[in-house]
């Protein structure tokens, strides 16, 4: 088949199709890179949800809510749960912050602890590309971005380059960057295109969740460097990294 339906691909994203046709997909993904990035941030925001949402699974129900007459509960719960989806998805894909935390920096920083916490505890599959291929991961990753992208060397402060990946993003292309310790800790730079006039921002810091972010706005491209640790400890790191793409 020359190309699958948006339908099907979501349906392969959600684990819905038979064998058959599931391996028809993943080779068709496999030839067209575009659409495999789209099935890629799919299956990043089904995480981003499922991390999102779970914790509330597990809490207990308001006695304050409820409702005498039983019958009337799946009209609720399914209105309630309508919304919700609604305004996580909104949030997560289109790169929306709460109230007070909505200026671009902001942002970027959520995308990337987004991502971040998708990516990091991957075992099998942390990076597309490997560092045993910077070379053309540099390259492959600096294309789609439309700019030269570095991968910053972070072997005094103890990080070795795991590789990369390349995500879809609220402004198109967004370039991965993962690296790890020996102790197995590791840290992603998050490289994405802005919006609007190109624009210099300060180099600044934001906690979400368990995931530190550093970030800042240089020219027409954002830069963030997340780790789950604290503050002071990625600090030194991420000064090296924006040494290393500001000299």
């Amino acid at each position: 088949m020359s190309s699958f339906s948006e339908d099907q691909l979501h349906a392969y994203v959600d684990d819905l199709l038979g064998d058959d046709e599931r391996n028809a997909v993943e080779a068709w993904l496999a030839s067209n890179e575009e659409e495999a990035a789209r099935v890629r941030a799919w299956r990043a925001q089904n995480a981003a949800l499922r991390s999102f949402f779970n914790p509330v699974m597990d809490e207990p129900y308001p006695q304050e809510f409820a409702i005498p007459r039983r019958r009337r509960w799946p009209q609720y719960a399914i209105a309630a749960s309508v919304f919700a989806v609604g305004v996580a998805i909104g949030w997560i894909v289109h790169g929306v912050v709460p109230t007070g935390a909505s200026s671009p920096g902001a942002a970027l920083a959520r995308q990337a602890a987004i991502a971040h916490a998708v990516y990091a505890p991957e075992v099998r599959h942390p990076v597309e590309v490997p560092a045993t291929e910077e070379q053309h991961l540099v390259a492959w990753l600096s294309k789609r971005l439309g700019t030269g992208l570095k991968a910053p060397k972070l072997a005094p402060l103890g990080y070795e380059l795991v590789g990369g990946r390349l995500l879809s993003g609220p402004n198109g292309p967004v370039a991965h960057f993962m690296y790890q310790d020996t102790r197995g800790i590791r840290l992603t730079l998050y490289v994405s295109r802005q919006r609007g006039e190109p624009r210099q921002t300060a180099f600044r810091f934001s906690q979400e969740e368990k995931v530190s972010v550093f970030y800042w706005i240089d020219g027409s491209y954002g830069y963030a460097l997340s780790g789950e640790m604290g503050k002071e400890t990625l600090l030194a790191v991420a000064d090296a990294v924006y040494r290393q793409l500001n000299p």
